[in-house]
Order: C-alpha cells, then sequence, then structure tokens
C-alpha cells in the first residue's frame, strides 16, 4: 500500500511505485542486484527513469548502493529487523500518544470502523497482514499524529523497509488473532484520549510483532 495520499503523477512516479511494490513483495528478490538496463525493459521506460526510481528506493532504505558493485535490494537479516523494529518501536510509540491527543472524534469513529471491517477479515480468511489491513491500521495512527516530521520519517523514510519485512516474513498463525487484539486495545487507548497507554501498548505491540519475525529468520540466519 502506498502512503494513502499518494498518486502517480508522472510516468517515472508509476514506475518508482511498481518497482517498490515489486521490492516489497519480493517479486524483485531481497539482496539483489539491480540492473538499469534489465529493469528498463522489463518495466518498458528508460534508463534515466529507472535511475530516478533507483535513487528514491535508496532513500527508502530499500535498495543500497556499494563501491564496486552498484545498487542493490537491501537484504533481510535478524541484524537489520532488531535496528528498525528499535527505531519503529520508539517512533511509532511516539505516534500513538500524540494520536490519542490529536486524532478528531470523527477520525477515531473510522479507526474503530476500520478494526471492524478487519474483525471480519480475521474470522472468515485467518489473515491480517496484507496491505489493505494491518499496515492501514498504522498508517492511520501515524498520519493521526498529525506531527509532519514524524510522518515523514515513517512513512517516507522506514516503512517500506517495515512492509518488506512483514509481507515477506509476515505473520500467520496464531500471530494473526493475537496482533488484531493488540490493535483493539491500542484503539480503545486512543478512543479513551489514554495517551501514555496507547504508547505503552503499541511499544509492546511492536516488540512482539519483531519476536514473531525473528523467530522465522532464525533458521535461515542457521
Amino acid at each position: 500500500m502506498q502512503n494513502l495520499s499518494e498518486q502517480p503523477i508522472t510516468a517515472a512516479d508509476k514506475t518508482f511505485f511498481q518497482l517498490r511494490k515489486d521490492i516489497v513483495e519480493g517479486v524483485v528478490l531481497a539482496g539483489s542486484k539491480l540492473s538499469e538496463t534489465e529493469l528498463s525493459t522489463k518495466y518498458g521506460v528508460s534508463r534515466a527513469v529507472i535511475r530516478e526510481a533507483i535513487n528514491r528506493l535508496e532513500a527508502c532504505h530499500i535498495v543500497e548502493r556499494k563501491a564496486n558493485v552498484g545498487a542493490r535490494v537491501v537484504s533481510l537479516s535478524a541484524e537489520g529487523l532488531v535496528d528498525l523494529y528499535q527505531v519503529r518501536e520508539s517512533l511509532e510509540g511516539m505516534a500513538a500518544r500524540l494520536a490519542a491527543q490529536n486524532m478528531t472524534d470523527d477520525e477515531i469513529a473510522d479507526l474503530n470502523g476500520l478494526l471492524n471491517v478487519h474483525s471480519q477479515d480475521v474470522k472468515n480468511h485467518g489473515s491480517y497482514y496484507q496491505e489493505a489491513g494491518d499496515v492501514d491500521f498504522h498508517y492511520r495512527i501515524i498520519l493521526g499524529s498529525k506531527n509532519n516530521h514524524l510522518i515523514a520519517m515513517l512513512v517516507n523514510g522506514i516503512y517500506h523497509l517495515v512492509r518488506m519485512y512483514r509481507v515477506q516474513l509476515g505473520m500467520s498463525g496464531p500471530r494473526v488473532s493475537t496482533a488484531f487484539d493488540e490493535h483493539k486495545h491500542i484503539v480503545q487507548a486512543i478512543s479513551n484520549r489514554d495517551g501514555e497507554l496507547a504508547e505503552m501498548l503499541m511499544r509492546r505491540h511492536i516488540l512482539y510483532s519483531k519476536n514473531n519475525i525473528q523467530r522465522k529468520l532464525a533458521p535461515e540466519q542457521g
């Protein structure tokens, strides 16, 4: 899912969004080298458009450049996960606290409505990490903080890397229902305008998510 307000303006935007989506979803593999020539053929655009997209993806922290290697998709690792989720726990905890203070009553009502829709998805399909669900919930709270620096650091900064870990190693099994329950408690705290509790619950929720993904990475790190 893109930033809720994102719309492609130019052909270059469209290529950037598509390549970002393909990296996040693992169509373009983590750790793989990015060839401007191959990508320009694949996406049917010029190498200049691909070069611009790669530069923008580097700013999103899902592509990195190394001397004598060039641009490649970042690799998913246990160390990278810990670093990322430590930052996420702190920033999203702050976002939840600010959301409890700054979201309007209508925005909180919409958040509760979103949760009701998700409740049916969990019951009917047993899935929750998909883009329209879990990510949308987190975006709403981040935007609800009304703090533009925080929104920029999360949505435009690290969030696509977060999505790579979640989509490719994501949630399944018991974590689905427990994550949903954690979301319910966070929304309750925001509804009660209890910023301190909302922050604590969000930090704990992200810590549990990190532990869940870390267990999946452990065998691969063997």
